[in-house]
């Protein structure tokens, strides 16, 4: 019996990176997965043994029918992890371009307002359960030329806590979960590799390292598990102290 028996979960943004590592610790722990994302070959990255579905968050109709493939294939939905996000280029609000303004927001914060608006519900009759928006430790602090990553993760964050307030009584917790720099191909490729992103990024932390998608995974199996059963409207901040200089 792991620990997610008998759950089922709709984790987004999972085609690779922190989504594709919860989704397979989740599967692991005994859950039911679905993995909702834009990816073409989605079908195909997906983790053994997990739903796949291709998937828009910032369309409310691809949210809607997320929610709906759990309640067709599981009868039930106790988790929803939010975590697909797109990324268009940085810039301070005099260089990013309105339309890359507008799709960054689109996707990394109404996307999780649509999953979650429609998940709600089922979660509710299902006995309750967990909601984890995935935000970024630079929800809480500033970086220059960040302007609208800094505001969608911060965002996520205040969420976070106005859900947990609306929906407690309905047996529903919701957290954020605040990675700091994580070693994901597209961190990667952003830096030119590997060892150019473990070196310029790995810095920035106390542990003078990146962080692994499996951390945050581990991470992300607490919240959505009982383990965290008396925890609502936090942020839970996994950076290598990255926020403590």
């Amino acid at each position: 019996m792991g620990r997610l028996a008998g759950k089922a979960a709709v984790v987004t943004g999972a085609a690779g990176g922190i989504g594709h590592a919860i989704a397979s610790a989740f599967l692991r722990e005994g859950a039911e997965v679905i993995i909702a994302d834009s990816a073409a070959d989605i079908a195909e990255r997906a983790p053994e043994g997990a739903v796949a579905l291709r998937c828009d968050v910032s369309r409310s109709a691809d949210a809607e029918a997320a929610t709906a493939l759990a309640r067709e294939r599981f009868g039930r939905l106790h988790i929803l992890i939010n975590n697909a996000a797109v990324f268009v280029p940085y810039g301070s609000v005099v260089d990013v371009a309105e339309e890359d303004w507008t799709r960054s927001m689109a996707v990394n914060l109404t996307g999780p307002f649509l999953m979650s608006k429609y998940a709600v519900p089922l979660i509710a009759a299902s006995g309750g359960g967990s909601i984890v928006h995935v935000a970024s430790q630079l929800g809480q602090v500033g970086k220059p030329g960040h302007c609208w990553y800094n505001a969608a993760k911060g965002a996520l964050i205040q969420l976070a806590k106005v859900m947990a307030i609306d929906h407690a009584g309905e047996g529903i917790r919701v957290n954020s979960l605040s990675p700091g720099p994580i070693g994901t191909p597209r961190v990667h490729a952003k830096h030119g590799g590997r060892e150019a992103a473990e070196r310029e990024n790995g810095a920035l932390t106390m542990l003078d390292r990146m962080g692994r998608p499996e951390e945050i995974a581990e991470a992300a199996l607490f919240l959505a598990s009982d383990e965290s059963s008396y925890m609502t409207g936090a942020d839970l901040l996994v950076d290598g102290g990255y926020n403590a200089w």
